[in-house]
């Protein structure tokens, strides 16, 4: 099994498939993944294989490096397209992640002010006040929902502590319409969440929390379960334009 774990606090830039231009900003350990979920299509593998040895960056380490690469990466005349908080698991269990993301912010203002600062979430922690906060601040504030099916959160998303889908819709709301819904699309064996019995309530989801867009996407990297598959092109195609019906913009990666 093939895993990328990411280097820290800063990787790439690299080239997004749903953002352009990316320069990474990992608030996690480098040689290792923390996240409150541990889903079985993680381009950084499980948990239980890539537990990590170092700390977590400072809030200086993330300021120090961000403002270096953005010095040098302007001295080129390049410029990123978004600064995306993400890497090895979930960037708002970071203890500093609210000042962290002020930080980033003002460096994005000083260097590359075109650039847009996006957070890649679970969603685990927006009840959170100081989260959810710092999340209102950002332009791309992406939160993941695959689905609003318990079992399948269970065996997919496998949530490592207590999960209530219900509570997170309900949190989703509070950011009144200033949040993108990021959803994974895939099938295995007894697997996929493409059927109505899946994309219907879903989408009733996204409907009562009236998000700004919504990004569906499939597998691209290699997963952890062999067994996991991308859904065909016609399939997220048409789920994309079950979302733009409702009268919410919606893009499709696949």
């Amino acid at each position: 099994m093939s895993t990328i774990i990411y280097p820290s606090p800063i990787f790439g830039p690299v080239k997004s498939r749903r953002l352009g231009l990316s320069l990474g900003i990992n608030l996690l350990p480098a040689d290792g993944k923390v996240c409150t979920f541990d889903c079985i299509y993680c381009e950084c593998g499980l948990n239980s294989e890539n537990r990590p040895t170092l700390p977590l960056p400072t809030r200086q380490d993330v300021g120090l490096a961000l403002g270096h690469k953005l010095r040098q990466m302007a001295e080129q005349g390049q410029r990123p397209d978004v600064l995306t908080f993400a890497g090895n698991g979930e960037p708002t269990c970071h203890p500093d992640f609210a000042a962290i993301i002020g930080d980033a912010i003002q460096l994005r203002d000083r260097f590359c002010p075109t650039a847009k600062v996006s957070v890649l979430s679970n969603g685990t922690q927006i009840h959170r006040p100081a989260v959810h906060d710092a999340l209102m601040l950002v332009d791309n504030n992406i939160q993941k929902l695959d689905t609003i099916d318990p079992e399948f959160i269970n065996r997919v998303d496998r949530p490592t502590g207590a999960y209530d889908v219900n509570a997170v819709v309900e949190h989703l709301k509070t950011f009144n319409g200033h949040v993108i819904i990021q959803t994974m699309f895939l099938c295995g064996p007894d697997l996929d969440n493409t059927t109505p019995r899946y994309v219907d309530p879903w989408l009733q989801a996204v409907c009562d929390i009236k998000p700004q867009q919504v990004m569906v996407y499939t597998v691209d990297r290699e997963t952890p379960y062999r067994s996991l598959r991308k859904v065909s092109r016609q399939q997220l195609d048409a789920i994309r334009d079950k979302v733009i019906a409702a009268g919410i913009p919606c893009t499709a990666s696949y």
